[in-house]
């Protein structure tokens, strides 16, 4: 564990019997050779630069991943959309509820081999031209499964919608690295992942509208549905060729001062987007610093719940009473609250600078949903809608602390990248275990078996969280005491 202390923190001896002590139970960060690297105060001209960052990046960042997620979960509305008159997925095609699994399931499979590779290109080839060429791949796979027949259809055309989208989302957390300090990521990547809600919203409203499209031109409602969703990835990536800008040494929308300060406020971060490639050496150290290990478990632990909402919200409400186009419609309020509740908090964990306490409090709350919703009676179907809306709220809330909690104790932007797609690579078996817990058997029952292990998982998420938060803290207090001191800076961690 030497070498993780030594990596995060340097810090001038004084330091252990300062005050600033009770900073670093805080949460906050002690340097001696520049102690407003850190401040929360920013300068007018520093306000004005980030606004500006914003207006061009968080937007069209957030409908990018919105347009991923909805091309992701609309097979789970393709399953049940006009099952009653047996014109939907399944019933088209052939397939068993269990080939079924096994379609969302090698998805997942292509998810997790890509995306470490695909940060890597990312990088080389610079983020506008890869995501632009990932979107418009990925569209026009989705608009393919419109055209598959069979169970070797679906499962193939899924493994290559799998392979093109996984490089998406923690390509878009790394470029917040070359934009903005780690004190401003959360809310960020919070914007960005709500949109994976906004998308369930919005897949539910499309998915309800498109049902009433069923025999148009001969096609069932499901095939317009993958068509129409696919459509607009396409044409969107062209937009982001042209708009999305890569770094901020590159843009023209900046003027040369704020150019500069756009790169010397992350310098003490050691995030340089353009100037700096993985080196071997920072490899090495990031897949050696086993305190990683903990945030990737933790991540392991809420994958389940993020994947099996994510496609079977259409399956648990048609097992609530709703049925056909009723069922795509009640999707909708359980994404809206998570929508707000994911910005509030994500605001929040940045606000007080506590990401390891608000992942910990959602994950509990997430669990106390599932678990509410295990034990009631089947037939209680307005208190387990009431329960998946909770449910909801808490497993996605949670996640963008996570991820910033990850990225703002690395302070290279090659270990960022490089940290950021293992953690999603290693949910990624998290994610596969999520389609196996929701049986098609057990719909008249509840499900009961999903809901109980996905509120098991997230008090394993909860309690993680506490247990990092304190191994941390105490790694602020040996760095603090020790003096061990080489001569630079050092970062204590953050929690």
């Amino acid at each position: 564990m030497t070498g993780s202390m030594e990596k995060a923190s340097h810090v001038d001896p004084k330091l252990a019997s300062s005050p600033d002590l009770e900073h670093v139970e805080a949460g906050k960060e002690a340097s001696i050779a520049r102690p407003n690297a850190i401040s929360k105060e920013r300068t007018p001209e520093e306000r004005a630069l980030v606004w500006k960052q914003d207006l061009r990046i968080v937007p069209l960042c957030a409908t990018i991943y919105l347009l991923c997620y909805l091309d992701r979960s609309n097979i789970g509305n393709a399953k049940t959309l006009n099952s009653s008159t047996h014109n939907d997925l399944l019933s088209t095609t052939h397939m068993t509820d269990y080939q079924y699994v096994i379609a969302l399931m090698v998805f997942l499979i292509a998810y997790a081999i890509f995306e470490v590779p695909s940060n890597y290109f990312l990088k080389k080839l610079s983020p506008s031209k890869w995501i632009a060429f990932l979107m418009f791949s990925w569209g026009a796979v989705t608009m393919g499964l419109g055209a598959t027949q069979n169970f070797a259809g679906v499962t193939a055309v899924r493994f290559i919608l799998g392979m093109f989208e996984a490089g998406l989302f923690p390509g878009l957390v790394y470029y917040l690295t070359f934009w903005y300090r780690t004190d401003e990521r959360s809310i960020r990547v919070a914007f960005i992942l709500a949109s994976a809600t906004l998308a369930g919203a919005f897949g539910g409203a499309i998915a309800y509208g498109v049902g009433h499209m069923n025999g148009t031109h001969g096609l069932p409602a499901w095939r317009w549905l993958f068509i129409l969703e696919g459509i607009p990835s396409c044409l969107s990536s062209f937009f982001v060729f042209f708009f999305l800008p890569d770094f901020p040494e590159t843009v023209k929308w900046l003027s040369a001062e704020e150019r500069e300060l756009a790169t010397s406020r992350l310098e003490f971060e050691a995030s340089h987007g353009h100037d700096e490639s993985l080196t071997w050496a920072q490899a090495k150290a990031t897949l050696m610093d086993w305190r990683l290990y903990g945030h990737y478990a933790i991540y392991f632990g809420i994958s389940t719940p993020f994947s099996s909402l994510s496609l079977f919200t259409p399956s648990i409400t048609a097992g609530l009473g709703y049925k056909d186009l009723l069922a795509q419609l009640m999707t909708v309020p359980p994404y809206a609250v998570a929508y707000v509740i994911t910005l509030l908090v994500s605001y929040s964990a940045d606000h007080f600078n506590a990401r390891g306490l608000h992942s910990a409090v959602m994950a509990t709350i997430g669990a106390i949903g599932f678990l509410a919703s295990a034990v009631l009676p089947a037939e209680s179907y307005h208190s387990r809608y009431g329960c998946l809306i909770v449910a909801a709220s808490g497993a996605f809330s949670c996640i963008p602390p996570l991820l910033g909690w990850l990225s703002c104790n690395l302070h290279t932007t090659g270990a960022v990248g490089l940290a950021i797609a293992i953690n999603i690579s290693i949910g990624a078996p998290g994610q596969i275990a999520g389609v196996w817990i929701y049986k098609a058997d057990q719909a008249t029952r509840g499900y009961p078996t999903g809901h109980w292990t996905n509120a098991g998982l997230l008090f394993f998420v909860a309690v993680g969280c506490v247990c990092l938060r304190i191994y941390y803290g105490l790694l602020n207090r040996r760095i603090l005491r020790g003096g061990d001191v080489s001569g630079e800076v050092k970062r204590l961690f953050r929690y």
